[in-house]
């Protein structure tokens, strides 16, 4: 983990703070350097998962909150996380050394400024060995099934993140393993959130890797994101569907509105308004033209 000098801006510090959950399991060499690096304006929140390195310990020693989580399992502890923290805006980001706290301000900026609902972190590997190859091609695979079965136009299930805390409560978020991210982005996207991305550095992580850096951790993380795939994607999809298909009532019903004013206006006053040609149906049908 070698992170580079450059610090936040004082236009990049929020107001009030913004909690950052960290889901950790035995990364107490990682914990120093990254919680160190916290910029102003943030507020680490450790969710120990069972560590034995004395993770828990260090990352209190460093002025963490630190949540004990018994249950196993990344959402397990992201989950723990959201309810302790109080903040309106939150972030989760890998306590593993692999991301750089400084570029929080890249994810919670659209937030913020009320551009976006849910920011993911794309990742631009920095260096040999930051983000392996069979890794790198399951994201690839997921995020194309997302991008198909979703719509979702993100290329990276990015492990930092930022949203709206009493937002995503509401999304009811059951997985509580390695499919807690997927499963965010599809909720989301069946809501109607606006989801963006934006490239954070991604660096080699400080010590054993649980999921990435091996091909069995990677299979078990894949493994879960498929299950969620095919649980979660019907219900998805039919939310989706009929949120589209009651927008598209509504601009029937708009439509037909308009018609039927013409229409009345022509019977009082005896004056045809032109025919406006209608591209979807073919008909031509009685109204003004723009």
């Amino acid at each position: 983990m070698t992170f580079s000098a450059v610090g936040p801006t004082p236009l990049s510090i929020p107001n009030p703070p913004v909690d950052v959950i960290l889901p950790c399991l035995n990364e107490a060499a990682a914990l120093p350097g990254l919680l160190s690096r916290i910029p102003a304006g943030y507020r680490p929140i450790v969710a120990d998962n069972g560590s034995t390195d004395g993770s828990a310990e260090i990352a209190a020693r460093y002025g963490a909150v630190v949540v004990h989580v018994p249950q196993r399992g990344f959402g397990a502890a992201v989950h723990a996380g959201l309810l302790a923290a109080t903040s309106d805006i939150v972030c989760v980001m890998d306590a593993d050394g692999s991301l750089d706290p400084v570029d929080l301000a890249a994810v919670t900026g659209p937030l913020l400024d009320g551009t976006a609902d849910l920011m993911l972190g794309r990742r631009a590997p920095q260096g040999a060995g930051a983000w392996p190859l069979h890794a790198r091609i399951g994201n690839m695979v997921l995020s194309a099934q997302l991008r198909r079965r979703a719509g979702v136009p993100v290329h990276d299930l990015g492990p930092m993140r930022a949203f709206r805390r009493e937002a995503l409560l509401g999304l009811g978020i059951a997985d509580r393993r390695f499919g807690y991210p997927l499963e965010m982005v599809m909720r989301a996207a069946a809501a109607g959130w606006r989801i963006a991305e934006v490239a954070v550095p991604y660096y080699p992580r400080s010590g054993k890797s649980k999921v990435t850096g091996t091909v069995r951790g990677t299979i078990k993380a894949i493994r879960d994101m498929r299950r969620v795939l095919a649980e979660c994607t019907p219900d998805m999809v039919g939310a989706t569907t009929a949120r589209r298909a009651q927008e598209t009532l509504r601009t029937q019903e708009a439509l037909h509105a308009q018609e039927t004013l013409s229409t009345q206006e022509v019977l009082q006053t005896g004056d045809a308004p032109p025919i406006r040609e209608q591209a979807t149906s073919g008909r031509a049908t009685v109204g003004a033209t723009r």
